[in-house]
């Protein structure tokens, strides 16, 4: 480090580069976007065990090479480049690790264990493990994951392996599908114990699920390219009379949705800034969407005087539509720029909320009608403890959000209500994942 590198990592180098961004952005938008990708660069140094100074400089040349602003303060100051962000090494590691997921996940074929009829319930068992465990192997690579972290994550999934593979579940039975659905939100949450670096602080776990976020959008858009791609290949083939679907269903779509998931990972990880600018608008565009899908049900709902219908199937459809918005929640107020006064996206956000929590309370009462009729089952025990865990945060949030509104609350707290309940949806889906299949003694 250079002297006069040294002074300006020493003289409160962050602030130097907020009083430069000020005068040169060409609004506040930029200038913020600029502050918390240098931010972000620092706490991901920082855990990797950089000090604060080396940290700052790192940052500062990782971003001169894809950040306008960082750029131009790096040549004003004199300082010399830093690795880029994306090493030559990186997409290498990440094809490898990508690879390595589509191996393990037709492993299994060795010992004829394949995905079709028989095989099926081992991989419905196990398909999140396939899934998961290499993408939390590349962010844990990635972030230099110290090795009693990486052993942590790796036990978890161990164990994960263990009981699901080890539970006596029964044939056609409720808790074997329950516990492998709510073994992958478990384990999900494993990923973020190895993106975040092994930290428990609330800003590694805020940038997590801006990066589940942004990972959901790259996945979309690299299985669109990837259908769009198995179509003109299957046409070419089929025009030499050679069938591609036995491949494509044996071959590429299961090997490609488990690469898939690594590079998306790399690709919001290096190209972070296409997915912060793609991921926050598509949830501006789909936010009062779905608050208008759901004042239209409520409405629909209240004018011709029918309730909700009790069947198992759309009860379980009511709930994934509730667990989306509450990915558009989670990702609208993570992804908020830390202003004070309220926009019109809070306003979205509320009549969102408000509608959800509605929806919620009227499916809470069609689950309730099901139990007092037909007793207690693994679904609608499941079921009825998720309605109950989102009418909490429903419920709060709306509070929340009305309170923002109205200029009576800080956005912080807001933050600080979503950050409390992802260890409590991690914790219910590993009771189910765990626990349901001793309490219903594996039916």
């Amino acid at each position: 480090m250079s002297g006069r590198e040294s002074r300006l990592a020493d003289d409160g180098g962050r602030a130097a580069f907020r009083r430069f961004v000020e005068r040169h952005a060409i609004d506040t938008a930029e200038a913020e976007r600029a502050e918390t990708r240098l931010s972000d660069e620092i706490e991901e140094l920082q855990g990797a065990g950089h000090s604060n100074s080396a940290a700052f400089l790192l940052a500062i040349g990782r971003l001169a090479r894809e950040e306008p602003l960082a750029g131009m303060f790096s040549r004003a100051r004199g300082l010399s480049a830093a690795a880029p962000r994306t090493r030559f090494g990186e997409p290498i590691a990440a094809l490898g690790f990508a690879v390595a997921a589509a191996a393990a996940l037709k492993a299994p074929e060795l010992f004829d264990i394949r995905m079709d009829d028989a095989g099926a319930w081992f991989y419905q068992r196990n398909l999140s493990l396939f899934l998961l465990a290499p993408v939390a192997a590349y962010l844990g690579w990635r972030r230099g994951l110290a090795p009693r972290s990486a052993a942590l994550v790796a036990a978890l999934f161990l164990v994960g392996a263990l009981l699901v593979n080890a539970y006596p579940f029964t044939s056609g039975g409720s808790t074997g599908p329950l516990a492998a659905l709510h073994l992958g939100v478990a384990l999900w949450f494993a990923v973020g114990f190895a993106s975040t670096g092994g930290g428990t602080g609330a800003d590694g776990w805020i940038r997590f699920v801006r990066f589940t976020g942004e990972l959901l959008v790259c996945f979309a858009l690299l299985g669109l390219g990837g259908i769009v791609l198995s179509g003109t290949t299957a046409l070419l083939f089929s025009a030499i009379g050679l069938e591609f679907e036995p491949f494509f269903a044996r071959w590429v779509l299961p090997c490609g949705v488990a690469g898939a998931l690594v590079v998306g990972a790399f690709l919001v990880e290096t190209k972070r800034r296409m997915t912060e600018d793609l991921a926050p608008m598509l949830a501006r565009v789909f936010t009062p969407l779905f608050a208008l899908a759901l004042v239209g049900f409520l409405g629909a709902m209240a004018v011709t005087g029918s309730g909700m219908n009790p069947e198992r199937e759309l009860l379980i459809g009511v709930d994934l539509l509730l667990v989306v918005v509450l990915g558009l929640l989670l990702y609208s107020v993570f992804s908020r720029e830390r202003r004070p006064e309220p926009g019109v996206a809070d306003f979205s956000s509320l009549v969102l909320v408000g509608a959800a929590l509605l929806v919620d309370i009227v499916a809470l009462g069609a689950i309730g009608g099901r139990i007092v009729e037909l007793g207690l089952t693994p679904n609608r025990t499941a079921a009825l403890g998720l309605n109950l865990i989102l009418l909490a945060n429903l419920g709060g949030s709306a509070w929340l959000l009305l309170g923002l509104v109205r200029r009576r609350i800080e956005f912080a707290a807001l933050e600080r209500w979503q950050l409390a309940f992802l260890p409590v949806y991690a914790g219910w889906a590993a009771l189910v994942a765990v626990v349901f299949p001793l309490l219903f003694t594996f039916r």
